[in-house]
């Protein structure tokens, strides 16, 4: 029996990468799991039906306040309670940290509704049913939003916010826990063609590589399952940041 038995998860952006990894890493544990995304929906279907536990796919763009309140109902209409939260999903683009006439309105607006608004939106929508569970939330964030790095400046400023919102949380909404998981680089999807950053990330990392979901997954699972951590941002970088 896992440590997880008979909890209930949202992992948002779990159709692949970080979020998927963190989804198997949950059900491995016992806790059924809400996959989600926004688009992937054959992908993410695939994914909660592989998982070893009670599990759900369900399509919400979390960008959509409306869909949030609706991911969340459905979850509860589906199992009655909710445990956990991982705000994984996030959108980017790249854009040269130097060029702040190429960082348009459309880019960033649209990366603060996504990782930012949409982070909030249904967070506060699963605060109710988290209380009831004492339940626990993990910001998937960024080292961008601790020094600037990172994909873009609005993309920084963005996961800035949400290092913000995690600590507020954990001051404010206990015994619902707060912690965040602020990777660097990661291989994933997403980054697949960004090979001179992972070159780049290579050549002066400790650890001599990018992470993967798996890494950034098991920080995720450290701060579901140590019932104590609060208001923490754990940092997966290989060590990144000491030398950037």
């Amino acid at each position: 029996m896992g440590q997880l038995e008979g909890k209930v998860a949202i992992v948002t952006g779990s159709s692949s990468g970080i979020g998927e990894a963190a989804a198997r890493a949950l059900a491995a544990e016992g806790a059924s799991v809400v996959v989600n995304s926004s688009s992937s929906v054959e992908a993410g279907s695939a994914v909660a039906a592989s998982l070893s536990t009670d599990s759900i796919y369900i399509q919400a763009d979390i960008a959509d306040e409306a869909q949030d309140r609706a991911l969340v109902a459905r979850t509860l209409d589906r199992f009655g309670r909710l445990d956990i939260l991982v705000n994984n999903a996030g959108w980017t683009t790249r854009v040269d940290h130097h060029d702040h006439e190429a960082l348009t309105n459309d880019i960033l607006f649209k990366t603060m509704e996504v990782n930012v608004y949409g982070t909030w939106w249904l967070t506060r929508a699963a605060m109710p049913a988290l209380h009831e569970t004492r339940g626990c939330i993990v910001n998937v964030t960024s080292i961008a939003g601790l020094r600037p790095v990172g994909s873009s400046l609005a993309y920084g400023m963005a996961k800035a916010a949400l290092n913000s919102l995690t600590e507020d949380l954990a001051r404010y909404q206990g015994p619902v826990r707060a912690n965040a998981v602020a990777p660097g680089l990661v291989a994933t999807p997403w980054t697949e063609e960004w090979d001179d950053l992972h070159a780049g990330t290579a050549a002066i990392n400790p650890m001599g590589r990018s992470a993967t979901p798996e890494d950034c997954a098991q920080a995720i699972m450290a701060c579901v399952t140590n019932t104590y951590m609060n208001g923490s941002i754990i940092k997966v970088d290989g060590g990144s940041t000491l030398v950037w």
